[in-house]
């Protein structure tokens, strides 16, 4: 199941303005919805990312490596995934319910045509599950066993960063033009990170 889960936060919107506060040697101890809100809106409308910063969430990631890889292009998150150099369990793979049409107005992505649904990919991919395990059972090194299992292998990874970094991807990742599968991820952060900072976030996602 393609997921990301809230693992661990630090911060607030509070924390947001009180950074941004500092230097001028101010502090608040409890948040003022409409100076506050002001303060955190002019931030975000001027590109003064630094106070974001102090607000802090990790997540963890299960999706197939297929979508990993379009992820980890994200360059101020913090990444730290599942290796198969070390572990050699049992493989579980991504199958999607619905299959999606070739977009018509551009030259990659998918419509939202069903082109058919339920389609049993396992069956095939089971040759490349099958041959992995002998490869281990041959003596074969996991970090070569590895090569041959298929993209769309789940894996598993810690996504930390700042609130500003999160902001960032979830503004491209959001998209309706995003592949699905990629979207789930991006959306599942976004409801999260719009619970923990709601003023903040939506400052940062609205521009």
């Amino acid at each position: 199941m393609i997921k990301a889960t809230l693992i661990d936060h630090m911060g607030s919107d509070l924390s947001v303005v009180n950074a941004a506060r500092v230097s001028f040697g101010k502090k608040h101890h409890v948040f003022d919805t409409e100076v506050d809100t002001k303060l955190i809106k002019f931030l975000a409308k001027h590109k003064h990312t630094s106070p974001f910063g102090h607000a802090f969430v990790s997540f963890h990631i299960a999706a197939p490596i297929f979508v990993a890889r379009q992820l980890v292009k994200h360059k101020f998150l913090r990444w730290n995934e599942i290796s198969r150099r070390y572990v050699s369990n049992e493989p579980k793979l991504y199958e999607p319910t619905t299959w999606r049409g070739k977009s018509h107005d551009k030259k990659q992505g998918s419509s939202d045509t069903v082109v058919i649904e339920g389609v049993e990919i396992r069956a095939t991919q089971s040759y490349d599950i099958s041959l992995y395990k002998h490869l281990l059972e041959m003596g074969i090194c996991e970090e070569q066993a590895r090569i041959v299992l298929p993209a769309n292998l789940m894996t598993e990874w810690y996504w930390s960063g700042s609130l500003d970094a999160f902001a960032d991807m979830c503004k491209l990742r959001c998209n309706k033009d995003t592949q699905n599968e990629t979207r789930i991820i991006a959306d599942d952060i976004n409801k999260v990170m719009n619970n923990l900072y709601p003023v903040s976030w939506g400052a940062l996602t609205e521009l």
